[in-house]
């Protein structure tokens, strides 16, 4: 796992990552951003450890670190392209008329304006399914499984090839809150229910104006 001490929650890998990013002393960061999460034991693959994992980073960076106080990921979306493009084969009810008009009228390596990516992105996280009925983005089912909440969405967040081809650029924060990360896990673990902030439920919901970007 690794983790950024930050002032603010960060809407982009750059902002973390950048060489002429600000540097700020430890302890003075009020957040912790973790924004690589991997297993390297192949022989757990499929074991869900995070929950555990997550808890016990909070732990010990509250230990050193006392005046962090908001925990929560800049992660990435990885199953988003895939599943507009299945959506787009398989005329999904999620997918509206006036997403596919835009979708459709995109250029090849264009990315979607800022406003109608990220309200598909989190239309998507919050009702796209697996066959199992969870969340259908891996990241996204792993996190709300540990007992995030899906706070905030962000477009042009990883412009790199890869982040393009997944996502159109799309990042998000989960946020973990001490309090409630048990609530949240036992929600999703009993009926997949996804905690979202209000700011994602809002985004979620129709708009009124859609329009194309261009940008690549």
């Amino acid at each position: 796992m690794e983790v950024a001490l930050t002032r603010a929650i960060p809407k982009s890998i750059a902002s973390i990552l950048e060489q002429e990013r600000e540097r700020v002393k430890p302890s003075a960061a009020n957040a912790a951003i973790f924004y690589s999460i991997s297993n390297c034991q192949h022989g757990l693959r499929g074991i869900s450890f995070g929950n555990f994992l997550i808890k016990q980073v909070v732990e010990e960076l509250q230990r050193e670190f006392p005046s962090l106080h908001t925990f929560v990921t800049l992660s990435p979306v990885p199953g988003f392209r895939r599943w507009v493009e299945k959506a787009m084969e398989s005329n999904d009810p999620l997918l509206r008329a006036e997403d596919r008009a835009v979708l459709e009228a995109l250029p090849k390596d264009g990315v979607p304006s800022d406003d109608f990516i990220t309200s598909l992105a989190a239309r998507y996280l919050l009702n796209a399914r697996s066959k199992k009925g969870t969340a259908f983005d891996p990241v996204a089912h792993f996190h709300l499984g540990n007992g995030a909440l899906l706070h905030k969405v962000h477009a042009r967040a990883d412009l790199s090839d890869q982040g393009k081809r997944n996502s159109w650029g799309v990042m998000v924060n989960y946020l973990y809150d001490e309090n409630r990360i048990e609530e949240h896990h036992q929600a999703y673990a009993t009926d997949s229910t996804v905690a979202a902030s209000s700011e994602v439920r809002s985004l979620a919901s129709p708009r009124k104006r859609l329009s194309v970007g261009t940008s690549s």
